[in-house]
């Protein structure tokens, strides 16, 4: 399987449209890939909390509309990123959109898992509550987005739902990029996975983005990494690996769960 890591810069002298009509010339430009994907917030900036509101749009919005061209043109499947994205309700969420070859919406997956603590993001947007998986020809993706990467639970229940190949879209700011490494290879190994995290080049708010894209097999090698700018990162895996690696190492089968509660010794 071939995929392409589209990390595209986001930059305050450009703006949504002029970008979403750039990435789609990418996305085009990767025609022969079997998988695409684009980052987190690409249209806005994930730091870029201001711009939430007036840079929301529905589900089938432009971005969509954008990236469903794309795709087609391309025959690519296409993991968008995400956007702002908001309800019939007027709730703002952060909202991934994978699209088929046909630029069909194969899937959409609200973030879970909200960065901020007590501003940004974790105030302004809602929280999902469902795990999305999507069958492709080869391999079985399961969806996150950003900080869900702190969270092994998550991706426990995506392997259980039967993904076998872990995407990650972000937007990782540079001071943290130890941690983006760390936990990309964390992801895979403990998954046994492959993990293809995308994150943004440029400056969101403010805020310096870390890049570094990454592809990491279920062992925990680094296939592939970028660099800091904005670049398109592909590599070639096998997507059979993971059962190899499963059946070979077949950790995943000693998982105990349920464990009683610790008890208080009688004296």
């Amino acid at each position: 399987m071939r995929a392409a890591l589209i990390q595209i810069a986001v930059n305050e002298d450009e703006t949504a449209e002029e970008r979403r009509r750039r990435a789609a010339s990418l996305v085009i430009a990767q025609a022969g890939a079997d998988l695409v994907v684009l980052p987190e917030l690409w249209t806005t900036g994930a730091f870029a909390f201001g711009a939430f509101d007036a840079g929301a749009e529905p589900l089938h919005g432009p971005t969509y509309e954008a990236m469903a061209k794309a795709a087609s043109d391309a025959g690519v499947w296409l993991h968008a990123g995400s956007i702002p994205e908001r309800a019939e309700d007027g709730t703002l969420f952060n909202t991934s959109l994978v699209l088929s070859p046909s630029g069909d919406l194969a899937a959409a997956y609200r973030k879970i898992h909200r960065f901020g603590f007590d501003q940004g993001e974790a105030v302004l947007m809602g929280a999902g509550t469902d795990l999305v998986t999507v069958p492709l020809p080869g391999t079985t993706l399961g969806v996150a987005t950003c900080y869900d990467l702190r969270f092994p639970e998550l991706f426990r229940g995506l392997v259980d739902a039967g993904a076998e190949t872990l995407v990650i879209p972000a937007g990782w700011p540079e001071r943290r990029r130890s941690h983006w490494t760390l936990l990309a290879q964390a992801r895979a190994v403990e998954n046994q996975a492959f993990v293809l995290a995308c994150g943004t080049a440029g400056t969101h708010a403010g805020v310096p983005q870390a890049g570094h894209s990454i592809v990491v097999d279920p062992w925990g090698e680094v296939l592939a990494e970028a660099g800091a700018d904005e670049e398109v990162l592909t590599v070639e895996f096998d997507p059979a690996t993971v059962a190899a690696t499963r059946d070979r190492f077949p950790a995943l089968k000693d998982r105990v769960l349920g464990l009683p509660a610790p008890r208080t010794p009688r004296p």
